[in-house]
């Protein structure tokens, strides 16, 4: 797949300027929600994650059951339970990139996040089977690429 970007609602376009990031509960939790995402895609059989930071939650797809994904307030993100709910199995073999690229894509959608107080990023997802992450920002505009091709490009270019 090549970088998709897609457009958004003009209306949230043109209002861009006049509205600025609130911290949610994921935002001051941001360390511990990564820790747990990070352990349920190298342990736990979630392939796709997708973190809404605005509303904080989290929607995950397991590979013990991937045509149903389960939604998750920050609670029950940082409950101790959440990793038992999923059984520890091996990393995916059809996995496109390897597990160490996780946590620093975790990482980058934190930084882009808290850039900037108009510009950020809503919701970030990571899928490590397709290799691909995607992107949704307050401008309503959003980005579907390479895991590779989002390292790649340091938090400037995005604004």
């Amino acid at each position: 797949m090549t970088w998709l970007q897609l457009k958004g609602d003009p209306a949230i376009r043109q209002g861009l300027f006049s509205q600025c990031r609130i911290e949610s509960d994921m935002d001051r939790n941001i360390g511990s929600v990564l820790d747990a995402v990070d352990q349920l895609m190298r342990g736990h059989g979630i392939f796709h994650a997708k973190l809404h930071f605005s509303s904080s939650r989290a929607t995950l797809w397991s590979a013990t059951d991937p045509m149903r994904y389960r939604v998750y307030v920050l609670e029950e993100i940082l409950s101790p339970e959440i990793g038992p709910a999923y059984p520890a199995i091996a990393y995916p073999n059809e996995a496109c990139i390897p597990p160490e690229r996780i946590r620093p894509v975790l990482e980058r959608l934190k930084e882009l996040r808290q850039v900037d107080e108009n510009m950020y990023l809503r919701a970030g997802s990571l899928n490590v089977v397709n290799g691909l992450v995607g992107l949704n920002f307050s401008c309503d505009g959003s980005h579907y690429l390479r895991v590779e091709e989002f390292l790649s490009r340091d938090t400037r270019f995005w604004f």
